[in-house]
């Protein structure tokens, strides 16, 4: 089961909406790689742990970074917070990460946030256009996991007061590339298993 969303577990509403899916499961793994300045530091780590322990889950930080990526396999829920989505596509491509990932979203529950959206979906292109100055290792192969074909923006309402032309830049992206971006406030969730896509606002 793949979870996207716009800033983590962060609304009581999604996490009701998800209760049901972590019923059995009773390990879960918080991956910092995202942020590689801060990492177990980063500020939202501490909010993630709590959300995560309101399913009844034990939580240890992990970092792919350094840290054998297959061990992510020996836990049941796996989450990633945000950072620069960038440096998360490099470090998985540089630790062979890919397949782990995507057997986790198969047979077990991933769940990525701001930055993790962008590479669990099929690029980076739509990011690009508005942050290219993240692209520090100038990744000139955009094509991300594909974890699933859908387009996620998220941070939307934040961004859309902070950022100018936030959305008709989405729209061009979309008419250009004949997409439809889903725009999540924070809050919001996707949950994607097998063949059901079901969403959740906050």
């Amino acid at each position: 089961m793949l979870v996207l969303c716009s800033n983590g577990l962060s609304s009581e509403k999604l996490r009701a909406f998800l209760s049901s899916r972590f019923q059995n499961a009773q390990t879960a793994a918080l991956v910092v790689t995202a942020d590689p300045v801060y990492k177990e530091k980063n500020r939202n780590v501490a909010r993630c742990q709590d959300e995560l322990s309101q399913f009844g889950l034990t939580t240890e930080i992990f970092d792919i970074d350094s840290q054998p990526a297959e061990q992510l396999l020996t836990y049941d829920v796996v989450e990633f917070i945000g950072g620069n989505p960038f440096y998360l596509l490099h470090a998985i491509r540089k630790h062979d990460a890919e397949s782990i990932l995507k057997e986790i979203a198969e047979k077990k529950i991933l769940i990525g946030w701001s930055a993790a959206v962008f590479v669990f979906g099929p690029t980076l292109a739509l990011v690009n256009r508005y942050s290219p100055e993240m692209n520090i290792y100038k990744l000139e192969n955009l094509q991300a996991l594909s974890l699933t074909d859908i387009e996620v923006l998220p941070h939307y309402s934040k961004f859309l007061k902070k950022i100018p032309h936030f959305e008709e830049i989405c729209r061009e992206y979309e008419e250009a590339h004949c997409k439809q971006v889903l725009r999540l406030n924070d809050g919001d969730g996707i949950l994607i298993d097998s063949n059901d896509v079901v969403s959740c606002y906050a």
